[in-house]
């Protein structure tokens, strides 16, 4: 995702404010000279090195630090007996950093998390944003939002559904976003060097997992299905694993942030006490395309892919995606995407389609329609199109429809403006 090439930057960023050269520390940990050393032998041999006293302030930064065993322990004592300096470590098992560190740096260490990227950085790295997009006209700060004004326009609608067609094959990371040779062949990249590194060496590694091909048999049918509800019972069927063997694999999957868990709510908007259904989707809507085949704009699976991409923009909000849920009730009746409040109310929700059908025939999103009036939301009403806008009432709901690409963009455009 990009983590060594950040830590590069927070280099230079030091370098640049007039911290010395000496006092500034970056070791890959897989390198194999280092492969018998302490974290704590590393910084001693730093320090000797570069003459820094004990209590001088410097800056150690560990790259891929999983590699080190009991990086954990190491990484604490150094936090304890240097608490001048400040340590950085970065890792691409982000299951076994999220557990060890919780059990063992507790009120030393800080977390990050680095989602994919989003599609209006992929745009931004592939050199076609103020291509493909433009700024809205620009609005009274203290005026709010007017329904169907967004912040940006599409200059080429068709440009843009194609380039988000290509984000959603590849373009949520970075090396597939840059390289020629990757985006040749992204299924192999992205499945390779990723989900089988991460499924077959990562997480059997941390848990113990004994049946390593059950566990990707399991994640290949959760891929499959991105955005789609299932229940404990069914997908125990359908994928071949006891319930209480898949709930621990489902946990599994998700620490090492390889799905998400979207949790259910009813027409009033209440959460189920005891939660039999829920959807499941990808944090990365290319990991679908490197297990199965890239998609085409006609391909059926791209409605659960947009739906997958469009939360996926989510995940960078200040609030994060644990305020994302789904609505379900009655007869099949479903709203893709409910936001809900500080005091867990619905405050917004969101219909996802990739085709045009429903802004011709705005009456087919009843359930939006329903669960609007009844939340007396009906003004925070939007459904995605494939390239249709504008505002469509339907029985005292003003539906806001937008391009599922653009909305996308403005999306993730706004999070990392930091408005949203």
């Amino acid at each position: 995702m990009g983590k060594t090439v950040l830590m590069h930057q927070a280099v230079k960023v030091l370098a640049d404010s007039g911290v010395p050269a000496r006092n500034l520390l970056y070791v890959s940990i897989d390198t194999p000279t280092y492969t018998d050393l302490r974290l704590d032998q590393l910084v001693t041999l730093f320090m000797e090195g570069q003459g820094i006293g004990r209590n001088e302030r410097f800056f150690a930064m560990f790259d891929e630090v999983q590699y080190r065993r009991e990086w954990e322990v190491q990484l604490k004592s150094l936090v304890d007996s240097y608490p001048q300096a400040r340590f950085v470590a970065s890792g691409s098992a982000a299951a076994a950093l999220r557990l060890k560190s919780r059990e063992s740096g507790a009120g030393r260490f800080t977390e990050f998390l680095l989602p994919p990227m989003t599609f209006a950085e992929y745009l931004f790295f592939i050199g076609r944003e103020t291509e493909l997009l433009r700024p809205a006209a620009a609005q009274p700060a203290q005026v709010p939002r007017k329904r169907g004004a967004w912040s940006f326009d599409a200059v080429d609608l068709d440009a843009l559904n194609a380039e988000f067609v290509n984000y959603l094959n590849f373009g949520g990371f970075p090396e597939a976003a840059f390289s020629k040779e990757v985006r040749s062949d992204p299924s192999r990249y992205i499945r390779e060097d990723i989900i089988e590194k991460v499924l077959l060496r990562d997480l059997p590694s941390l848990y113990g997992v004994a049946d390593i091909q059950e566990l990707y048999r399991l994640f290949t049918v959760l891929a499959y299905n991105t955005g789609a509800e299932l229940n404990l019972d069914k997908l125990s069927i359908g994928s071949g694993v006891a319930k209480n063997t898949l709930r621990r694999y489902l946990d599994y999957l998700e620490a090492a942030f390889l799905i998400w868990r979207v949790r259910r709510v009813d027409e009033t908007g209440r959460r189920f006490i005891r939660e039999t259904a829920f959807k499941i989707y990808l944090s990365n809507p290319s990991m679908r395309a490197a297990l199965f085949g890239p998609v085409a704009p006609e391909d059926d699976a791209m409605g659960c892919l947009a739906e997958t991409a469009t939360f996926s923009q989510w995940m960078h909000s200040r609030s994060g995606a644990g305020r994302i849920a789904y609505a379900r009730w009655g007869k099949g009746r479903e709203v893709d995407i409910v936001h809900l409040s500080d005091q867990d109310r619905p405050d917004w929700t969101l219909e996802v389609k990739w085709s045009d059908r429903c802004f011709d025939h705005p009456e087919q999103l009843e359930a939006l329609v329903e669960f609007a009036r009844q939340h007396a939301l009906t003004e925070a009403a939007t459904a995605t199109t494939r390239t249709r806008q504008g505002l469509t009432p339907v029985r005292g709901v003003l539906i806001d429809q937008i391009p599922t690409a653009l909305y996308c963009y403005i999306v993730g455009k706004d999070i990392l403006g930091g408005t949203v």
